[in-house]
């Protein structure tokens, strides 16, 4: 069968859908970018707000019009906080909870009937990632969280923590680099609690990866400020360990915290910023802020900004709060007018674009190694990548000397030369 496969949402759907790519090209099947091309569709899909829940129901009904013939599975969050109704009701042909995510593949070949071929039956050295145009391999880690943070219904629908063994886990990226991957990511629900149930923890782990594989790049997806334990940054002396960390604070206000469950002060996320860039100056941390959460105060909303402007990020997503039936939030006073979060939300990006084009502006005329991916269909002239700290930086195709076949998946020396007039990356030369 042709499977297409496609995610919304955070980078442990990324990651769980490279295991899926994984297991279907050991079952026999081919994977394709095209839709169209599909005879089974897979959406992993996302309900982390009220947005994310229109977005999946949207991706479904577009995937369907798009290829009408095609068999569909959709798993996610959508599926499991009970927001899709039933498959007849989506129109698809089968749903996978979350907790049953690791037998979808196996539940596709019995559901229709597909034998299943050997591993060895595959192309040898064939990477799934690349089958989906990717260059670095997203390992989840573990799942589920133990804490309840008041607006979040994500560890609702995933259940407890569950962490995967450290052998696993080596052994899986040792597998993938087998394959060409140059960069592996950790992932998961609640990367740092990983460990809290076999007796491990996060340090372990990475000191372990660094230890037992040679994979050239590892980084972090995100990670809850509060489970950095002493001494964590200095695991940064590793070159292989990528300097970016996103660090989702959520609030700059402490009492917004508070009121968000959430475990971090403002004073603590802000010293964790210090250490990592007495570590490394252009140590890239980025973060999640939402605006407008119940109660939320001009005055907390001023601290908010303040707190910002003296950190400063790399790069800040920016979510208005919803309500999420099921979340202690959901029930909170006082919750802020729409036009109010419009206004606010305005606000935060503005402040953070100027962030991030004084975060690439400061690496203009520095040399860095890039991981390079490939063009865009958006613009085919440029080759993409990027540089260890998480910078988005492109070359020109015709103005290197390199072949642009040879820089895909490659890790090159380059000049940054200038940022791009839309601020989303800079221009750089390949040494």
């Amino acid at each position: 069968m042709n499977i297409h496969l496609k995610a919304l949402g955070c980078r442990l759907n990324e990651a769980e859908l490279e295991s899926w790519a994984l297991e279907f090209q050991q079952a026999g099947h081919a994977l394709v970018n095209d839709v169209e091309q599909a005879d089974l569709t897979v959406l992993n899909t996302c309900a982390v707000t009220r947005e994310a829940v229109k977005k999946s129901r949207k991706m479904i009904n577009r995937l369907r019009r798009e290829n009408p013939h095609s068999k569909m599975v959709v798993s996610g969050c959508f599926v499991s906080t009970g927001e899709s109704g039933s498959a007849a009701d989506l129109g698809v042909d089968m749903l996978v909870d979350n907790k049953d995510k690791d037998q979808l593949v196996k539940r596709v070949n019995n559901r229709w009937n597909i034998p299943i071929m050997p591993e060895g039956a595959t192309l040898p050295n064939e990477s799934a990632l690349f089958a989906r145009n990717r260059h670095r391999a997203f390992i989840k880690v573990q799942d589920g969280c133990r804490y309840r943070c008041s607006y979040c219904i994500v560890t609702v629908a995933r259940g407890e923590e569950k962490s995967r063994s450290v052998t696993d886990i080596v052994n899986q990226i040792n597998e993938l680099e087998r394959t060409g991957i140059k960069e592996a990511v950790i992932t998961g629900v609640h990367v740092g609690g990983y460990g809290s149930d076999i007796g491990s923890n996060l340090t372990e782990l990475v000191t372990e990866i660094l230890k037992s594989t040679s994979v050239p790049r590892l980084r972090f997806a995100s990670v809850e400020p509060w489970d950095l334990g002493e001494g964590f940054f200095s695991m940064f002396d590793n070159p292989r360990l990528m300097p970016h960390m996103h660090l989702p604070i959520q609030s700059g206000s402490d009492t917004v915290l508070r009121r968000m469950s959430r475990r971090c002060h403002t004073s603590e996320f802000a010293d964790l910023v210090r250490q990592a860039r007495e570590l490394h100056p252009e140590f890239n941390v980025t973060t999640d802020i939402i605006v407008g959460f119940p109660g939320e105060t001009e005055s907390e909303w001023q601290q908010s900004l303040d707190f910002v402007r003296a950190t400063g990020f790399g790069h800040i997503h920016v979510f208005s709060y919803s309500p999420r039936a099921g979340t202690k939030a959901a029930n909170m006073p006082d919750p802020v007018a729409e036009p109010l979060k419009q206004r606010r939300s305005r606000e935060l990006h503005a402040l953070a674009a100027t962030q991030k084009g004084e975060f690439m502006q400061r690496q203009v005329g520095q040399e860095a190694e890039v991981l390079w991916e490939g063009v865009t269909a958006r613009d085919p002239n440029k080759i993409f990548g990027y540089t260890a700290n998480y910078t988005r930086v492109a070359v020109v195709a015709d103005q290197t000397d390199l072949a642009s076949s040879a820089l895909p998946n490659s890790i090159r020396r380059c000049v940054l030369n200038d940022s791009d007039t839309s601020g989303q990356y800079i221009l750089a030369s390949v040494v």
